[in-house]
């Protein structure tokens, strides 16, 4: 009894750790260990800069992609089907714990969303968008941090919030809900130092002559004539163009994805892109000048350089933070725009910049949970039935290994009692599995005790 008590009580640590740290230590670990506001991370190291670690001196902004909330568009199951209602439950779970316990913990001063809140936003009823709409707000306690905490939040709209041309030119009220919800798709807003442009990329490669896509370029045109001298950063959901197999950098988990633009075949207005353009890229990148770049879309971490006439611009796309759109690795940004204005010494580089921060990898708790089950499993269903056994075979094991070594090592040195030396041990195995040992007599003559003495009073000598 006691030793299966001390089992249990194993048992029962080892899932209280395990539930401990898969429910809530694992999202700890950014804040902890892993991650840092990346003006912490640069100045760190320099004393002379320490005044640049200062709260006021950086605005600190959390940057998120693609939630991409599952509904009955992403399975192909029935909208009220158990395996899509556990789906939605653990993937809601998951990204609500690691919004609360990791990015929030940072302390944010700023939200950026980079689009893709809904998986068929689209085509959803206006009552499933709605229901959509309401969990969203609940996984990022959007009500809350906009009223009571005053925080800042920006969106920014994706193609699995509004579609591409060929679907948004035939059900233009899907932009109307959109804006009526998150606001306008073009716009600009100034972080400390740091103008944010934020566009509707989905509409950059659109028909020129429709009114959204000439919308979007006329929003473009009118940045590109600000004469304002302040860092730039360009907001897209869809990544700029780069040419086929264009590395990504050490963070990315899955393989390249190339470039592929579908097109309806009786109009030519496009299905889906990978990437903008190569034509609109060099436009984007010429008309706003932008220092860094933010996109999404891809549900991947990468890191390119795009060649733009004002020199090399980083872009940063950034992976979901859902651990059910194809990313065992989901992530969330640090940024931090600079308050401190370029004449007092601050370089291009430090105005913006920006770190990758991971999430834990939901899948693999998931695995070891499994695991850990089926171990326990055996243990409750086969431990107490071959435990005495189990003891028994460790116990001859234990008698029989002590026999040889003495043997072998003790065997030389001087005996206190010479009862047994005229005989013979047997090891016999019962039917049982049990050894026994069975005195013999010896074959061989027996010792005088002279001789043994006189060995002992050699050694002695």
């Amino acid at each position: 009894m006691g030793k299966e008590r001390r089992l249990t009580v194993f048992l029962s640590i080892i899932w209280a750790l395990t539930i401990l740290y898969g429910e809530m230590f694992a999202y700890w670990v950014p804040s902890l260990w892993t991650c840092s506001w990346p003006h912490h991370l640069r100045h760190s190291s320099s004393s002379s800069v320490k005044r640049l670690n200062d709260s006021g001196d950086y605005v600190k902004i959390a940057v998120l992609a693609d939630p991409q909330l599952m509904d009955r568009t992403s399975l192909h199951l029935s909208p009220k089907s158990l395996a899509l209602e556990i789906a939605q439950f653990y993937t809601d779970l998951f990204m609500r714990r690691a919004f609360l316990l990791s990015v929030l913990r940072f302390k944010p001063d700023v939200l950026l969303f980079l689009g893709d809140y809904f998986d068929g936003g689209p085509i959803l009823s206006d009552n499933e968008w709605q229901e959509s709409l309401s969990r969203l707000k609940h996984i990022f306690d959007l009500n809350v941090l906009q009223k009571t905490k005053n925080m800042k939040v920006y969106f920014l709209s994706g193609n699995h919030d509004i579609g591409y041309e060929a679907l948004y030119s035939k059900t233009p009220e899907v932009i109307r809900r959109y804006e009526e919800e998150f606001g306008a798709r073009n716009y600009k807003f100034t972080l400390g130092k740091v103008d944010f442009i934020a566009i509707d990329s989905q509409t950059l490669d659109g028909n020129s002559q429709g009114n959204v896509t000439s919308a979007t370029w006329n929003f473009i045109a009118n940045v590109s004539q600000d004469s304002s001298s302040m860092t730039r950063v360009l907001l897209t959901h869809i990544p700029l163009y780069r040419p086929d197999w264009t590395p990504c950098g050490p963070d990315r988990s899955s393989p390249i994805i190339n470039q592929r633009i579908l097109r309806a075949p009786e109009n030519q207005q496009i299905l889906y892109q990978n990437y903008v353009t190569e034509k609109s890229t060099n436009n984007l990148l010429n008309m706003i000048s932008p220092a860094l770049i933010l996109s999404g879309h891809d549900h991947d971490q990468c890191k390119v350089t795009h060649i733009a006439k004002h020199g090399p611009v980083e872009e940063h796309t950034i992976g979901t933070i859902s651990w059910q759109q194809g990313n065992l690795f989901p992530s969330f940004m640090l940024l931090s725009a600079s308050n401190l204005s370029s004449p007092d010494g601050l370089a291009l580089e430090d105005v913006v910049y920006a770190h990758l921060c991971f999430l834990p990898v939901q899948t693999y708790i998931y695995i070891w949970y499994m695991v850990l089950f089926i171990m326990t499993l055996l243990v409750v269903l086969f431990w107490p039935a071959k435990e005495e056994l189990f003891s028994h075979y460790i116990g001859n094991f234990k008698l029989c290994f002590r026999s040889l070594f003495d043997g072998s090592v003790f065997g030389r040195v001087i005996k206190e009692k010479n009862e047994d030396e005229n005989f013979e041990y047997e090891m016999v195995w019962d039917a049982e599995g049990s050894m026994h040992l069975i005195k013999k007599a010896s074959k061989s003559p027996p010792k005088r005790s002279g001789d043994n003495a006189s060995v002992e009073r050699y050694h002695g000598a």
